[in-house]
């Protein structure tokens, strides 16, 4: 009985990275593709005609339906794996949507989008996922986790002196630099300490506050600057004013092992709902009295 040899291969991969049973199958032939222009065959002298798949013919495709299809014309057939996708393929479908997005012919709003004007979109979308990690909001976490994605996409495709490969490979480096205890055979003590070690060393600072960006939430920034002085042996140091005892509290927090931005934000989140649940009654209190009761 005839029947169709389908040879499915990753749409995302090179189109010459097949298997060892993918090339036998081609070998065999008569070979069939979705269209013309396959220097891979060409190459290794397998002929190859576009049409569509029939009889004994060995159906070159990375089409997804195309079982489904020759089901449907009551073909035969049988399935060999010529590629398929490694882990993160799905990356190169985010670089070739933003390529088409800015280039000729794509979306005019995202064309016109510069490192600057994007600012505002990358804090939005990293403080939503932040939310999504607070509400443990697994679905939500996905899909801002792809917004976050997006900006990284983005400005990698807007710079001109690098492009998205060049924070992969620079990220690569950095991660093996800094775990010599995987990489290198290096022992594993003192990880955090190592890191910031290397991350000197690499950056030539000469003070711990080097590379603590000011742009943070203020709680954050004071935390950070709290820890880096410790690592100095530097005792905490008192501010006056009502900036001082902010100052003190995040000093509070670390001893408590705390973290005071999660810390302030657990609190502000239970006053939110709290305060919406009173709304939500359509009864407001009249007098702090009434406030303080039913607030309690």
């Amino acid at each position: 009985m005839p029947r169709v040899t389908v040879v499915r291969c990753s749409a995302r991969l090179p189109a010459d990275q097949l298997t060892w049973q993918a090339w036998q199958a081609l070998h065999r032939g008569p070979v069939v593709v979705d269209d013309d222009g396959q220097p891979h065959l060409t190459a290794a002298g397998i002929a190859y005609t576009v049409r569509p798949a029939g009889g004994d013919d060995v159906w070159l495709t990375s089409r997804a339906d195309a079982e489904q299809e020759l089901a449907g014309r009551g073909l035969a057939h049988q399935t060999v794996v010529g590629s398929v996708d490694p882990a993160g393929a799905a990356l190169l479908d985010v670089v070739a949507v933003m390529d088409r997005l800015r280039s000729a012919g794509g979306c005019p709003w995202d064309a016109k989008q510069t490192h600057t004007s994007l600012m505002p979109y990358l804090l939005e979308e990293a403080y939503e996922t932040y939310e999504a990690l607070e509400n443990d909001d697994l679905p939500h976490l996905r899909e801002e986790l792809g917004d976050l994605l997006l900006q990284i996409a983005f400005h990698a495709r807007i710079a001109e002196d690098f492009d998205i490969d060049d924070v992969s490979r620079d990220l690569v480096d950095k991660l093996v630099r800094r775990h010599p205890h995987v990489f290198a055979g290096a022992p594993a003590d003192d990880l955090e300490g190592s890191w910031e070690a290397l991350k000197a060393a690499e950056k030539g600072r000469v003070s711990v506050t080097e590379g603590i960006p000011l742009g943070q939430p203020a709680l954050m920034l004071a935390a950070k600057l709290q820890r880096r002085a410790a690592k100095l042996g530097a005792p905490f140091l008192p501010f006056p004013g009502l900036g001082g005892q902010l100052w003190e509290l995040v000093n509070r927090c670390a001893t408590s092992d705390l973290d005071p931005e999660v810390a302030l934000r657990t609190v502000a989140r239970a006053f939110r709902d709290r305060l919406a649940a009173l709304e939500a009654t359509g009864d407001l209190p009249s007098s702090p009295d009434e406030w303080s009761r039913r607030w309690s």
